[in-house]
């Protein structure tokens, strides 16, 4: 697994935990691509933090910010895994990597074709197999969460949040409209209903539930309706830095995916 060289286009909160769980399973060549301004709410547990930071750390393995990809043997040899900014994936064509992963979680394939890599997997929905993909992960929580899938597409995107402890929307936080983000209260800190958590535009976004902070988008540009802020109603802040039980099933569905293609199995 060590000589697999693998691409995930995208670095939050998924992403995140895909890298982590298959540098964990011994893929240790894996570069990640990001937008200039990454819009992570769970910024505890995501890659695209080491974008404005330089690096970033997810229960205990790192993240290095790189200016191209001739950057990477160094960061390979160092342990850690490249975070590129190439909204244009221009880093596939150069490396020619084993295996693509589309974890940007757009709701849609925004261009990610099976010509990229000897194997490349979607992630939720719009992508089909096996036309323009070899597999798809069921990102949908549910049943089904972190199925492969090797002829069809993923459920279709409800826009709707999981539950946690029964709160669904009332846990998300969204920008009433567009403008800078500015913070009043700060990630994994507790909150209470009617708490003004932070201001988007100078108006403030107030928590509908109680709990902790469990996401917070940085303090940047955002657009009318992007999600902004996620309380976790179970009040503990170590869910704040530690890798979801959704984000563990997808990227186990990666997993093994990649094994199935490398180990020769029939689909």
């Amino acid at each position: 697994m060590n000589a697999l060289t693998v691409v995930v286009k995208g670095a939050g909160e998924m992403a995140t935990g895909i890298a982590h769980r298959l540098f964990m399973a011994g893929v240790k060549k894996i570069a990640m691509t990001e937008i200039a301004k990454p819009l992570a709410v769970r910024r505890g547990v995501a890659f695209c933090e080491a974008v404005y930071e330089g690096s970033m750390e997810v229960e205990g393995v790192r993240a290095e910010r790189i200016a191209d990809f001739s950057a990477l043997d160094k960061v390979w040899r160092a342990g850690s895994i490249g975070v590129l900014v190439d909204p244009l994936w221009k880093i596939v064509g150069e490396i020619k990597p084993h295996v693509v992963i589309d974890a940007v979680m757009a709701k849609r394939n925004t261009g990610t074709q099976k010509s990229e890599a000897p194997l490349v997997i979607g992630v939720g929905p719009d992508f089909r197999a096996p036309e323009e993909v070899h597999a798809v992960v069921e990102s949908n929580r549910g049943h089904n969460l972190g199925k492969v899938i090797y002829s069809g597409q993923a459920e279709a995107y409800t826009g709707m949040p999981g539950a946690t402890d029964g709160f669904r929307q009332e846990r998300v936080l969204r920008a009433p409209k567009a403008g800078p983000v500015r913070h009043a209260k700060k990630l994994g800190e507790p909150v209470s209903i009617g708490d003004t958590v932070l201001y988007v535009g100078g108006e403030p976004v107030q928590a509908l539930i109680s709990g902790v902070l469990r996401g917070l988008v940085r303090e940047i540009e955002v657009e009318k309706r992007e999600k902004v802020g996620d309380i976790d109603p179970r009040a503990e802040r170590i869910n704040c830095y530690t890798i979801s039980d959704k984000a563990r099933a997808i990227a186990g569905g990666v997993l093994e995916a990649i094994m199935h293609h490398y180990n020769g199995s029939d689909a």
